[in-house]
C-alpha cells in the first residue's frame, strides 16, 4: 500500500523531515512527513495504519500533489473487511449527505407526519477524527446550525452543526469514538408534511445538476481578466492569527502566488500568497489586527478589467451550490463570537491559546472572564469540557477572598502603571515585535520560579584545536561546524546521567516527572525577537548531525518558517550569546523546564599548572535552575562534569 502527497497547496513542496523509518508501526493520521514551501510547513498523515516497508523519498526531494512518500505493509486487513460488512451504511452515507437527509419514510402520509432524519459526519478535512464532546442530549430541542458535537484530529477541533431542527431521538456514537465523513452522529425526529419531504431530494438536486454552469463561468472567468477580486485569509489551522506584516502598498503591481500578507500566532507564522496577478486597489486589515479564516485581506483588480467578467463572478456567486452556503452558515457562529465582549487581557488570551479545548469552551470561557490555563481538565488527552469550566467557576464563585489573588497571578505582571512622563520630556511609543509580545507571559511566570546561577569555566583549547582541523572538511560539504554541535552532545550525553535537570516539577509539588527521550531547545536570535527550536534526540545523533540541524533550524527560524512542532517539547534549552561579548549572565529558565545552560564568549586565560601560567580557552558556563527540583550541589556536580567532558571529548566513548 503507498502513500502519496495529498493537495498541499502548492505545486511542490520539499520534505523537510520524516518523522518515520522502515519497521514502525503507524496509526491512521500519524504524522510521516513533514513538508515545507516558502509559504507554510504542513505534516502528511498516514490514511492507512500498517508497518512501513519502504521509504521512497529523501530529505530536501521536491515532491507534488500524487507523489509516493512511503510503502506500508497494511496491519489488520480483515478486521478492516468486517467493519465495512457490519456497516455498509456508513459507505452509502457520505453520497446521502450530499444529496439529502436520510428520510425513512417509505409510505406517503396526510399533511403532517413525524420523520425521523440522521445527522452524519461531514467533510471535516480528514479521515478520521474523535469525538471529544457531545453538546447535547436524548429529547433535546434542537435548531439548524446548531452544534451538536466536537470532533478533534491531531490537526483541529471542529464543531459539527446540525443539518435539521427537531428533537433528539437518539445518540449513536460516545466520546472518545473514532468516525468519519458519513457516520451517523444521531437521529432527530421533526415533523414535516409529505410534500415538503418530497420536494426536499428536489431542492438540494437541483444545484447539483448546475453545478457544471459554475465551474464554465469559472473557466471563462480564468482566461478573461477577473477584474475586482477579494483575497481572504485562508485556512490556517487555528482561530486567531495577528497581521504580523503587510507585504505590499495600494498601487503595488503583484504576481500569482505572490506574499501579500504575514500572519502569526504564537505557533507559527505563515506567508499568505495571491491567488491572483494584478493591481493592488485596496487593503482591509492593519497591523496587529487579529484574523480569521474568509476574512478580506486585500482587493486586487486583475489587468485589463472589463465589465462583463466582473458580472460573470458574480453570476457565478450567485449561483453556488447549497454546500458553499452550508459552509458560509457553518463560518457564521465564528465571526459571531468575534463581536462578542471580550473580558480578557491580551495576556489572558495569549495563555488560553495554548490550552487545548474546543471553539464552544473557549466562548463560554471569554464570556465568563475565565483563563483556560487555570482550569484543570479532564477530557481525553487533557482536553478542557465544559464541565470542567462550570465545576471552576463554582468553585471560584465560593471560595472567599480567592479570586482576586487568583486574578492577580493571572495577570502575571502585577506592578503598578507607569508614572507620567511629560514633564521629563515625554515619551515616544515603539511597538514591540509579535514574538516579543507573545514571550511576555511565558517569562513572567519567571516570578514564580525560585531560580539560582551556578558559574563554571572549561577549558576548551583541544576541543577547539580539533574543530579547526575538522572544519575545512565540513566546509566543502556546506556545513558550519560551530563549537555549539560538541557543547549540546556533551549536554545531551551528561542528561541521560543527571534526569533532574531534563525533568519537570508536577503539579501537586511533591514529585519530578523525568523524561524518557532528550528534546533540546536552542535559543536563536532574530530581527523580531528570541526564538527557540528545538534539536529532537541530540544523544543518539553524531556531532556532523547535529551541525547540520543547527544550520536548518536557525535559517528557519530566520526566514519565519519554523512549524508549531519546531518548537515544541523541550525540556532543557542552551542559549549562546556567541561573540557578542561579556563574561557571564544568568539566563531564565523556560518553564515547564527546570535547567537551562547559558554560554558566553570564550577568552584566552592564564591558568595555574602546578609551576607555571598556561595559556589556556576558557569557555564560561552558566547553569540556571529551579530550585524546587535542583539543588546547589547537584548543579555545581552538573557543570563540574560537563567542564571534564569539554575538556577531552574522546571521554564521550567510554
Amino acid at each position: 500500500m503507498q502513500i502519496t502527497t495529498p493537495d498541499i497547496g502548492v505545486d511542490k513542496a520539499t520534505v523537510a523531515e520524516i518523522l518515520v523509518k522502515v519497521g514502525d508501526t503507524i496509526s491512521v493520521d500519524d504524522s510521516i512527513i513533514l513538508l515545507e514551501s516558502d509559504k507554510a510547513s504542513v505534516e502528511v498523515p498516514s490514511t492507512s495504519a500498517g508497518v512501513v516497508k519502504s521509504i521512497l523519498v529523501n530529505l530536501g526531494d521536491e515532491v507534488a500533489e500524487g507523489a509516493v512518500l512511503i510503502e506500508l505493509e497494511a496491519e489488520a486487513a480483515t478486521a478492516v473487511e468486517a467493519v465495512a460488512t457490519t456497516q455498509p451504511e456508513a459507505a452509502v452515507a457520505p453520497v446521502q449527505a450530499n444529496t439529502a437527509p436520510v428520510v425513512e419514510e417509505k409510505t406517503s402520509t396526510p399533511a403532517a407526519t413525524a420523520t425521523v432524519v440522521e445527522v452524519q459526519v461531514p467533510d471535516i478535512g480528514v479521515d478520521k477524527a474523535l469525538v471529544g464532546e457531545i453538546l447535547v442530549q436524548v429529547g433535546d430541542e434542537i435548531d439548524v446550525d446548531q452544534s451538536i458535537v466536537v470532533v478533534e484530529s491531531d490537526k483541529a477541533t471542529v464543531e459539527v452543526p446540525s443539518t435539521i431542527a427537531g428533537t433528539v431521538e437518539s445518540i449513536s456514537i460516545q466520546v472518545g469514538d473514532s468516525v468519519k465523513e458519513g457516520v451517523v452522529i444521531l437521529t432527530v425526529k421533526t415533523v414535516s408534511s409529505v410534500a415538503q419531504v418530497t420536494a426536499e431530494p428536489a431542492k438540494v438536486a437541483a444545484p447539483q445538476v448546475a453545478e457544471s454552469k459554475p465551474a464554465e463561468v469559472a473557466a471563462q472567468v480564468a482566461s478573461a481578466p477577473a477584474g475586482a477580486v477579494e483575497i481572504a485569509v485562508p485556512d490556517l489551522g487555528v482561530d486567531k492569527a495577528a497581521v504580523a506584516e503587510i507585504l505590499v502598498a495600494v498601487g503595488d503591481t503583484v504576481e500569482k502566488d505572490q506574499s501579500i500578507i504575514v500572519v502569526e500566532s504564537d505557533k507559527a507564522t505563515v506567508e499568505v500568497p495571491s491567488t491572483i496577478a494584478g493591481v493592488i486597489k485596496a487593503i482591509h486589515v492593519a497591523l496587529g489586527q487579529n484574523v480569521s479564516e474568509g476574512i478580506a485581506l486585500v482587493t486586487i483588480e486583475a489587468e485589463g478589467q472589463a465589465p462583463t467578467p466582473v458580472a460573470k463572478v458574480e453570476t457565478a456567486k450567485a449561483t453556488a451550490p447549497t454546500q458553499a452556503a452550508a459552509k458560509v452558515q457553518q463560518s457564521a457562529p465564528v465571526v459571531a463570537t468575534t463581536n462578542d465582549v471580550d473580558k480578557l487581557t491580551k495576556e489572558q488570551s495569549a495563555a488560553n491559546s495554548k490550552v487545548y479545548a474546543g471553539p464552544a469552551v473557549r466562548k463560554l470561557a471569554r464570556e465568563l472572564g475565565v483563563v483556560l490555563s487555570e482550569v484543570k481538565a479532564s477530557g481525553p488527552h487533557e482536553r478542557l469540557m465544559k464541565e470542567d469550566l462550570v465545576a471552576y467557576v463554582k468553585t471560584r464563585l465560593t471560595a472567599p477572598q480567592v479570586a482576586p489573588v487568583a486574578q492577580a497571578v493571572a495577570q502575571v505582571s502585577g506592578l503598578p502603571k507607569l508614572p507620567d512622563f511629560t514633564a521629563f520630556g515625554g515619551t515616544e511609543e515603539k511597538v514591540m515585535t509579535r514574538l516579543q509580545q507573545v514571550s511576555v507571559p511565558q517569562l513572567s511566570l519567571n516570578n514564580f520560579i525560585p531560580q539560582v546561577t551556578q558559574f563554571d569555566a572549561a577549558d576548551i583549547s583541544e576541543l577547539e584545536a580539533w574543530r579547526n582541523d575538522l572544519k575545512g572538511n565540513f566546509k566543502k560539504e556546506g556545513i558550519s561546524l560551530t563549537i555549539m554541535a560538541f557543547i549540546i552532545k556533551a549536554v545531551a550525553h551528561l542528561l541521560k546521567e543527571e534526569r533532574d535537570f531534563a525533568g519537570h516539577l508536577a503539579d501537586d509539588g511533591k514529585s519530578v516527572l523525568l523524561r524518557n527521550e532528550i528534546h533540546m531547545g536552542i535559543a536563536v536570535a532574530t530581527p523580531d525577537g528570541l526564538t527557540v527550536p528545538v534539536l529532537r534526540h541530540p544523544d543518539q545523533k553524531s556531532i556532523k548531525q547535529i551541525a547540520v540541524e543547527l544550520g536548518v533550524l536557525g535559517q528557519k527560524a530566520r526566514d519565519k518558517k519554523l512549524s508549531p512542532k519546531d518548537l515544541q517539547g523541550a525540556n532543557f534549552t542552551i542559549t549562546s550569546l556567541g561573540s557578542i561579548g561579556g563574561t557571564a549572565f544568568t539566563p531564565l529558565v523556560n518553564w515547564p523546564q527546570v535547567a537551562i545552560l547559558g554560554i558566553s564568549p570564550a577568552t584566552m586565560q592564564p591558568v595555574w599548572n602546578g609551576e607555571g601560567f598556561d595559556p589556556k580557552l576558557m569557555l564560561p558556563l552558566s547553569l540556571s535552575y529551579d530550585h524546587r527540583v535542583i539543588n546547589g550541589a547537584d548543579a555545581a556536580r552538573f557543570t563540574n562534569k560537563l567542564t571534564k567532558l569539554l575538556a577531552d571529548i574522546r571521554s564521550l566513548l567510554l
